[in-house]
């Protein structure tokens, strides 16, 4: 597995366990169809939260949040569409919302994380 890829799952893995410490359950992680792929998708209180890890080593080429441009929300949405649709028994009562986790560091285990909640 190339470094890239072992630094975006072990960022995503703190990702997850972030939300599940902070009252979150996580009801997918890498959740595919034909449009692309969700990182996480996790539910706390009324909301269901399609999130989007971000996972840099360094800020030397941008915050990782610069990643999450227009076109990539439009997608994020298209996205929580049709998990929504795939999933209803699961998104019933809940407020659909798109977040961002970023996260900075040579180790994403130990690196700082920011969590925007609500970005689109």
């Amino acid at each position: 597995m190339a470094a890239k890829d072992e630094l975006g799952r072990a960022g995503e893995e703190r990702a997850a366990q972030y939300l599940i410490a902070n009252g979150y359950a996580v009801l997918a992680r890498n959740w595919r169809c034909s449009q692309g792929e969700i990182d996480i998708v996790a539910a706390s209180g009324t909301h269901l939260a399609v999130v989007e890890v971000k996972t840099r080593r360094t800020a030397a080429y941008g915050h990782p949040f610069e990643a999450v441009d227009r076109r990539k929300l439009r997608r994020l949405w298209q996205l929580a569409q049709a998990w929504v649709s795939a999933h209803p028994d699961r998104t019933r009562n809940l407020t659909l919302r798109i977040d961002a986790i970023g996260i900075i560091g040579p180790d994403p285990s130990r690196g700082s994380l920011e969590h925007l909640v609500d970005i689109a």
